[in-house]
């Protein structure tokens, strides 16, 4: 096997320095319409309920819970419903009902044992009890008998010949920042409850294993299941006593692992796809890297790639900007196929290079938020909002102490401002208090894209020029002289209030934390879905309401019950842990979601980029009707000038991510949710590019009609296509008003009308169209300066593995 997927072979270090460690690794890696189908609710075929049982105390005979999808798994978010539980009381004195819910491996038919479940990584003691992890006090379960005395404890039992844990707080496999367990899922009135289970693969949690093949050397791979444990507890603890009857404390204590309690779990199978060796010994090996727009698809592809073209394609996600300079850079013997979303420019004299649309997907602002009655469900958020949030104007953004003096008078949080409530009148009070808007390091063309919407939108113009909104908000006055309204070459975001706050570590002397310290970069737009699904940002500022002492400088997870988070990520990502996403506000007003309909739309309204007319450059002022503003589109790029071996194979990976990649799934090969398929027209181009790219020779130039590498413009009958979204692009309601689009190059209504080849399935049926590229701003060359010098820690293991995760199918 190559540099495709390898399982760590060593137990990862729970160091603290691993939080350090994600940001070390960055270098390298008005209704809305309905939303998009997550991926539990596309696997509903193999959905599966179990029922619960008569207890030694408790009834939960009752009780159904139901796993929306158990096949076809990878890391990824899991939907879990539950109906007949008693309603959960959350009281300061009383914490009952509850579902404590974890993932074991276990290879017997029977099910796993409690030595193989991760449970008790979390470190979050439930409301008034002690360490409810795995550790087993003296008197606290009569029933048990195989770990007894002082100090006793179930240790957990790794996968694979790995020693098992020697203490209840041994952090060597999971920790409070990568444990998947959850320890007090709550039922609301009604008796029913709902939760996303992050499930990890053997890439994430080689601990556990799953997927990992099991078949003896030469036999045909057997991927190892694993099993989601439910684990229900009632008002009674393990040794009979009623926390409810006067005199106790009120609160259900104690480990889901002691006897009495396991023995009411309930299991449900979980089968994982591979994730190990699953490609062809000895096949030449191809590479292949950029946009992370690409990632979640390539990843799907490449175990059928690699057994249907003869070559195996490594994919190494690195940026756009770095993929386009590899682009240019090729050679003969330095072969490589990069993914973009803004075109490779030519260069004079240097060979052609061929663009094939290989995905359509975009942004999207994904939120975790409960509230007292629930998981939040919907949120509408306007350019002006979120640019609010990129520039750190409300207070607790900046600071867990007093406003300081240039924020003085704006909201403490983006749920308190007057113009966000007005929008979201039914928008509940958050059990936690919110974190700011997280947003990746990395420097990429989709960061533009999203400055581009809020340039797009005259309010969000107006308040990025200092203009108070009608409230009297007004922009942080450190972003105000960034000329943030008309840097549309802007690739980033910037972290610039230098404010440093007073805080308190742990009895040590008194320290400040700053900006960064409360709001940290995620790693990439996965990491930050990853984070959101958790209900951690990762600061490292714990706050506590009504305590008047400074903060401490130390990361905790939340409470259950209590996470309110929010990141930019892309569609995909967000698909793949089941998160909530905003409806935007495009250039119509309309709110939108981002579903298969609202981003084919988008494409529709695209026009071509001024650098190279094959290449539709995304838009925001053009997403008009349901068009979702944040789409864009994932260019595969290749120079000619290549062996004729590695252009003949990375031809053959066109043909198929056009084809059969763009069939929906979850199974390998398909085509992620997430992602909307290929309109007809951007297939028919992505095939033409192939065929220009295999025969080496000479492609169309940049501007012309396309005939050779695939025209981008044109429109298809009865789909809104480019010159409506020519027509409408600058159209504003609702006190909006879009920024006025280049003028369209020539060809933007025309382009290749080459027949497809062959029947056409999972097509979304649009037109294509595109605006000019902008040129990159000098914030992305300091910050890609900032990243090369920071980023040689993360070659470490632990991030290698973190993005090995990201890659398994």
């Amino acid at each position: 096997m190559t540099a495709l997927f390898r399982p760590a072979a060593l137990p990862r270090s729970r160091v603290v320095a691993a939080v350090g460690a994600l940001v070390t690794g960055l270098v390298l890696a008005v209704l809305p319409v309905p939303p998009a189908a997550t991926p539990a609710a596309a696997a509903d075929g193999s959905a599966v309920t179990v029922t619960g049982k008569q207890g030694k105390y408790d009834d939960f005979s009752g009780l159904k819970v139901t796993v929306h999808q158990t096949k076809n798994l990878r890391t990824q978010g899991v939907r879990v419903t539950w109906e007949g539980g008693a309603p959960t009381t959350t009281d300061t004195a009383l914490w009952t009902d509850y579902l404590q819910i974890m993932q074991c491996w276990g290879d017997e038919a029977t099910g796993p044992t409690r030595e193989q479940c991760v449970y008790g990584g979390s470190g979050i003691p439930l409301p008034g009890t002690g360490v409810d992890g795995r550790s087993l006090p003296v008197g606290s379960d009569p029933d048990e008998t195989q770990y007894t005395g002082p100090g006793a404890f179930v240790p957990f039992r790794p996968a694979g010949d790995f020693p098992p844990t020697t203490t209840p707080n041994d952090k060597t496999y999971f920790g409070p920042l990568d444990t998947n367990e959850q320890p007090a899922n709550r039922t609301f009135a009604g008796g029913e409850g709902e939760t996303t289970f992050e499930v990890q693969d053997g890439i994430q949690a080689p601990h556990l294993g799953c997927g990992l093949n099991t078949a003896p050397a030469g036999a045909t791979p057997v991927p190892r299941s694993c099993w989601l444990v439910v684990v229900p507890r009632g008002t009674h603890n393990a040794d009979g006593t009623d926390v409810t009857r006067p005199g106790q404390d009120g609160t259900i204590d104690g480990s889901p692992l002691s006897t009495t309690n396991w023995a009411q779990r309930l299991v449900v199978e979980l089968d994982f796809l591979p994730v190990d060796e699953f490609c062809p010994a000895g096949q030449p090996e191809r590479p292949t890297a950029g946009s992370e727009l690409a990632t979640d698809a390539v990843t799907s592809w490449q175990p059928k790639l690699c057994t249907s073209t003869g070559s195996t394609f490594a994919f190494t996600q690195g940026g756009e900007e770095p993929a386009r300079g590899q682009v240019q850079a090729t050679t003969a013997e330095t072969p490589v196929l990069g993914f973009t979303v803004d075109p490779v420019a030519p260069t004079k004299g240097a060979p052609k290079v061929v663009h094939a649309p290989v995905a359509v997907s975009g942004l999207t602002v994904a939120f975790f938020m409960e509230s007292a009655s629930g998981v939040v469900q919907e949120m509408k958020l306007t350019p002006r909002l979120v640019a609010k949030m990129l520039t750190h104007s409300y207070v607790k953004d900046v600071t867990l102490a007093d406003a300081p003096d240039h924020l003085a008078g704006n909201p403490l949080f983006f749920n308190q401002d007057p113009e966000f409530k007005a929008l979201n009148p039914e928008f509940p009070a958050l059990s936690g208090q919110p974190t700011s808007l997280m947003v990746p390091l990395t420097s990429s063309d989709t960061t533009r894209l999203v400055w581009n919407w809020l340039q797009s939108d005259q309010e969000a113009r107006d308040f990025l020029s200092g203009q108070a909104d009608p409230w009297g908000m007004k922009v942080n006055r450190y972003y105000k002289d960034m000329d943030l309204a008309a840097a549309t070459s802007l690739t980033d975001f910037p972290k610039v209030d230098p404010t440093r706050s007073p805080a308190l570590a742990n009895g040590e002397p008194a320290l400040t934390y700053a900006v960064t310290d409360l709001d940290p970069y995620t790693a990439d737009l996965h990491d930050g879905a990853l984070r959101t699904r958790r209900g951690n940002n990762n600061n490292v500022v714990k706050w506590e309401p009504g305590n008047n002492a400074p903060p401490k400088l130390a990361n905790e997870v939340p409470l259950s019950g209590r996470h309110a988070v929010m990141a930019i990520v892309d569609t995909a990502s967000a698909e793949r842990y089941g998160l909530k996403t905003a409806a935007l506000r495009n250039a119509s007003g309309a709110y939108v979601l981002p579903t298969t309909d609202t981003l084919t739309a988008a494409v529709g309204r695209m026009r071509p980029s001024a650098v190279d007319a094959t290449v539709l450059a995304p838009d925001p002022a053009l997403a008009t009707g349901q068009a979702y503003p944040l789409t864009a589109v994932a260019y595969a790029a290749a120079s000619v000038d290549q062996d004729a071996k590695a252009r003949q194979a990375y031809a053959r990976f066109i043909r198929y991510a056009a084809g059969a990649g763009q069939t929906p799934g979850l199974s390998a090969g398909e085509l992620p949710p997430g992602y909307a398929p290929l309109p007809t027209r951007q297939r028919t181009q992505a095939r033409t590019a192939a065929d220009a790219l295999e025969r080496g020779a000479t492609a169309t130039d940049p501007g012309s009609d396309g005939s050779d590498s695939g025209g981008a413009g044109g429109t298809d009958s009865g789909t809104g296509g480019a010159s409506s979204g020519a027509d409408t692009g600058g159209a504003s309601t609702g006190g909006t008003g879009a920024a006025p689009s280049a003028t369209p190059v020539a060809g933007a209504a025309g382009g290749s009308t080459a027949p497809s080849a062959g029947p056409q399935e999972n097509v979304a049926e649009t037109a294509s169209g595109v605006t000019p590229k902008d040129v990159l701003g000098i914030v992305r060359w300091v910050l890609l300066v900032v990243l090369f010098v920071g980023g040689a820690a993360g070659l470490s293991g632990p991030i290698m593995l973190r993005l090995a995760g990201r890659r398994s199918p």
